[in-house]
């Protein structure tokens, strides 16, 4: 069956009328359309509400099928996802796209999961990806990036012509789940001197996608809500659905209690109808957690500022606008393995996002997103339903300290919606209040039974009127909806409130009831209304109740329980299901009279089955058949047990290290012939002025872009050489040491805000007249920089030395040209050894260069003794390099159990004793640990890169920036909780072992 088959069995039926449709323009096809409304998948409304996944995050292809269950679980229906240019085009002209980098594997587990896709290739992504994805051998081509230069676009052809062909295969048109494509990305603003927009550079990268196939509809990410470029109808360079992002609380972890003033945006929906009238209200890009920089406050932090009230009050602004095409930036962050972050940020990608980096979902904004998600799949109303353009207070509630928005539909079988908020969004206060709203049975005052509303701290509420349930009809209700489901001769309403609070409901008709649970207030209305109806009222609590009408079965409960409430879609759409309970409910399927779950428990569980038929027989859980019980609602009720035996994993503070000097370059003896000799005299990059130094000592002009840098500087003395000045640069938190021979120098051990710095060092004294000196320069390059601001070049900003100078005693300086350059990064630069890992996983450390982080390295280069550990370190300032293995036998057949490496930062702050460390698991760098800037200790590793039923290696680069040497307090391997899990098994990338490599130095 087509995908979009499926999906559209169970999406929102086109059905409904609307006061002012507007049809879209002619399209390159005819299954994916549009009006003013909602997005149309094979003739059917659809509500598309996405998250963004990065695969490039979680090289493990195994492992995405288990995001995107994850994803569906929640009760959204697309992911979009950005794809990096820098790891797939590492060398120009040559696109590599095998192993963890084809994406093929992602876009059929998308498919197996039933999610659809939004493309968003580039060739410019932002990401917070060194470059912003931009390769850095773009920093050699002349010509202002993203712009039309001729140059710049010719470089763009290969990756572009590739990536799309493969996108293309993938499209909904050919039976793929790819939707939607988004050309660029953030074309939003520009420095002077560039034209900006320019049509025809948008124009020539929609052409590219269309010369490789792509026939979808085009959508932008304008990164301003007033921006307003390439719309559609505009001409050359537009698009045909115009988007913009939005980020309200912006990214200050440092006080995530404290919501900023002002951007609870309320205009959106006018802007909009000003931008783009005909299209979707379309937001590509809305704030789903944080970015966190070196030295920040780290995720945990952050989660607290983008947490589960965030998702109240300000995705339920955004639905007051009549968002329908909605993607949440990030769903899932994962990992900067292998250098690609930029370098604003360190090796965690989590962005405090409802999953988590270890792909646990226990965060409570998950479970809040999955209450939203639910039940706007369940309202076809809400896609048809024309927005206020204004917000005033005192309309639908007499309590000015509440605003009302509201989303009427004309088509009376919508039923309409009124987003309930605090005035001052910002307000802790929990708030009284009643409504007034207007219904088929006419205007009524809210809650009709007395008493009154509330709206606690930071949260805002979903009111509906004349709302559809199966055969029946709500004429309001006050409590949230989860979702309903029409399941055999009934129909199950789940809804919930705070704990506490005082909520209504009114259903049409004088009806028959009873309920169980603690009492509620039902009254009857049938004077001086159109129709009789009848009142629900209670007060919320942590009790059930389920008030019967007739066939209509009304789930009462407080949120906290709604948690744990599941809908998961059913292939067979004759049948439905709602779960209570469990951590994870991945998927149900039946299949004649067997009912089969996929999901995973972090405990032992009583799951509740309501709605099942009578005929099913059999339960299976994960592929074992659970005994199962019929209580009196005739839900069945089926017991999971969890049972996990205790982990062993290694103890990484007595393990067997081995030890290797990764700075042999400072010795007299190095031989640095094979090096790349600095001999540009002139560069390409338009970021910076004219060259400080006789020679380019930018390390991407000579093909060397992530990683350390190493550089060596041959001169011979003339014996009055006394200070050394040098000016590195490496990006935000950088490092930098010098030798002078074999003699350390000094050291700017770097600093979170600092991307560049000048130091002046004494050197040893005194020089001799007439002898050759070697200066070895170390440079951590922490990534290269975005490009956001058009025709700004920022990603071009170099990485290496831009000015240095030999003193003497007397300040004088010495002639610069006196001295010549060799530099090295990873082997073979842009020809990178490592297909498997991409190239971006290796710097230029000698380690890296001859290949000794890899699996097996040879035992003859080691020293392997108990006094040369990572936790003994090193006496002096230096780099070295620590390597042990260990056999893990993990149950992860039957548990997905969450690991990490954990530092000690007890000497974060000990002066003179700073170190950055590098950490390789089965050759993949899967840490960047800078021990006194942080914040990040704690670096997840998944599996597929350890192996959890077999052997592992790892490696550990320690640089001590400090002239006390350092050590390493310690470090260890740490289980998360194990969870009993329903996904498939883990698949153990194979990226290979350590081979000798000809030509490494």
């Amino acid at each position: 069956m087509r995908l979009h088959s499926v999906l559209s069995a169970v999406s929102v039926a086109a059905s409904l009328g609307h006061a002012e449709t507007l049809k879209p323009q002619k399209l390159l096809q005819d299954i994916v359309t549009f009006d003013n409304s909602s997005l149309f998948i094979n003739g059917e409304r659809l509500m598309i509400f996405s998250g963004e996944v990065h695969p490039f995050r979680l090289p493990v292809p195994s492992l995405w099928l288990d995001i995107f269950q994850k994803i569906k679980a929640l009760g959204l229906n697309t992911v979009s996802f950005y794809l990096d240019w820098a790891l797939l085009e590492g060398e120009p002209g040559v696109f590599r796209g095998e192993g963890i980098f084809d994406y093929s594997t992602f876009f059929e587990a998308a498919q197996e999961a039933g999610i659809y896709l939004i493309a968003r290739p580039g060739p410019y992504i932002n990401a917070e990806a060194s470059g912003g994805g931009f390769p850095g051998w773009l920093q050699r081509i002349k010509g202002h990036l993203r712009t039309a230069d001729p140059a710049y676009l010719a470089s763009t052809d290969n990756y572009i012509a590739h990536i799309d062909k493969l996108i293309a295969e993938y499209q909904i048109t050919n039976d793929g789940p790819i939707i939607l494509y988004q050309p660029e990305n953030e074309y939003t603003g520009a420095v002077a001197g560039v034209k900006f927009p320019d049509p025809d550079y948008m124009q020539y990268v929609i052409d590219q996608a269309r010369n490789a196939g792509i026939v979808l509809p085009m959508m932008s990410n304008d990164a301003s809500w007033k921006g307003g470029h390439n719309l559609p109808g505009s001409g050359k360079g537009e698009v045909d659905i115009y988007g913009h992002d939005g980020y309200p609380l912006g990214f200050d972890c440092k006080n995530p209690t404290t919501w900023p003033a002002g951007n609870l945006i309320t205009q959106y929906r006018a802007q909009h109808l000003n931008f783009s009238a005909s299209t979707p209200y379309t937001v590509p890009e809305f704030q789903g957690g944080s970015f966190d920089p070196w030295g920040g406050y780290g995720f945990d932090q952050c989660g607290q500022l983008i947490n589960h009230e965030q998702v109240r009050v300000f995705y339920k602004n955004m639905f007051a606008s009549g968002v329908t095409i909605f993607n949440l930036y990030m769903i899932f962050g994962g990992t900067n393995w292998g250098n690609l972050g930029h370098p604003g940020g360190y090796t965690s990608y989590d962005y405090a996002a409802a999953i988590a980096e270890d792909r646990t979902v226990s965060r409570e904004k998950y479970s809040e997103l999955k209450l939203e998600a639910n039940f706007l799949k369940v309202s076809p109303g809400y896609l048809t339903a024309t927005p206020a353009i204004s917000n005033k207070t005192g309309v639908y509630s007499p309590n000015n300290d509440i605003t009302v928005t509201a989303l009427v539909n004309y088509a009376p079988e919508g039923g309409s919606f009124y987003v309930v908020r605090h005035t001052d969004y910002q307000t802790l206060a929990s708030t009284p209040y009643t409504l007034s709203l207007p219904t088929s049975a006419g205007s009524l005052s809210i809650p009709m039974l007395g008493g009154s509303l509330t709206l606690g701290r930071r949260d805002s509420k979903f009111a509906v009127t004349d709302y559809p349930v199966g055969d029946h009809k709500l004429i309001y209700s006050t409590a949230e909806i989860f979702t309903w489901q029409k399941i055999n001769d009934r129909t199950v309403l789940v809804v919930y409130g705070g704990e506490g609070e005082t909520h209504e409901l009114a259903i049409a008709d004088e009806v028959k009831w009873m309920s169980t649970g603690p009492p509620v207030q039902v009254k009857t209305v049938n004077k001086d209304v159109k129709k009789p109806f009848t009142i629900v009222q209670w007060k919320t609590s942590s009790k059930r109740r389920i008030f019967k009408a007739g066939n209509l079965h009304v789930y009462i409960i407080d949120r906290n329980s709604a948690y744990n409430y599941w809908a998961p879609q059913i292939d067979d759409t004759s049948s439905s299901l709602i779960v209570n309970g469990g951590y994870l409910l991945r998927s149900a399927s039946v299949d004649g009279t067997s009912l089969s779950l996929q999901a995973d428990f972090n405990t032992t569980t009583t799951l509740e089955l309501i709605g099942i038929a009578r005929e099913i027989s059999t339960v299976e859980v994960n592929g074992e058949t659970i005994k199962h019980t019929v209580d009196t609602e005739g839900n069945y009720i089926v017991k999971v047990d969890y049972k996990v035996q205790p982990l062993i994993l290694p103890n990484l503070s007595t393990a067997k290290w081995s030890y290797t000097d990764s700075l042999p370059e400072i010795r007299t003896s190095y031989d640095d012939s094979a090096w790349r000799t600095a001999n540009l005299k002139s560069t390409n990059n338009t970021y910076v002025g004219p060259l400080k130094t006789p020679v380019s000592l930018y390390a991407s002009d000579y093909g060397f872009h992530t990683g350390a840098l190493l550089f060596r500087g041959h001169f011979t003395a003339t014996g009055a050489e006394s200070k050394l000045y040098i000016s590195t640069i490496g990006g935000s938190a950088f490092g930098s040491s010098v030798w002078l021979n074999s003699s350390f120098v000094g050291s700017w051990p770097g600093s979170g805000p600092f991307s560049d710095h000048n130091d002046t060092y004494s050197l040893p004294s005194p020089l001799v007249a007439g002898k050759h000196y070697v200066l070895t320069v170390l440079i951590d390059n922490m990534g290269l920089d975005e490009d956001w601001t058009v025709g700004d070049d920022t990603m071009k900003l170099p990485r290496g030395i831009l000015d240095y100078s030999l003193l003497t005693s007397r300040n004088t300086t010495l002639p610069k040209s006196a001295i010549t350059w060799k530099l090295t990064g990873n082997l073979g630069g842009e020809q990178y050894r490592d297909k498997a890992r991409g190239p971006l996983n290796e710097g230029g450390l000698y380690i890296e260069r001859q290949g000794y982080h890899l699996p097996s390295p040879p035992a003859s280069v080691f020293t392997t003794r108990k006094s040369l550990t990572p936790f003994t370190g090193l006496s002096s300032p230096g780099v070295a390099f620590y390597a042990t293995s260990f056999e893990l036998d993990l149950p992860s057949s039957e548990y997905d159990i969450p690991l990490r490496f954990v530092f000690d930062n007890s000497t974060s702050f000990e002066p003179e004793r700073e170190y950055r460390a590098w950490l390789y698991v089965n050759g993949f760098q899967y840490g960047r640990y800078v021990s006194h800037i942080g914040p990040q200790t704690s670096f997840p590793v998944p599996e597929g890169i350890l192996d959890y039923n077999g052997e592992n290696w790892v490696g550990l680069v320690v640089w001590a920036t400090g002239r006390k040497g350092t050590r390493v307090p310690g470090l260890k391997l740490v289980a998360g909780v194990p969870v009993r899990t329903g996904r498939e098994e883990v698949e153990v990338v194979d990226a290979g072992e350590w081979e000798k490599r000809v030509g490494a130095y």
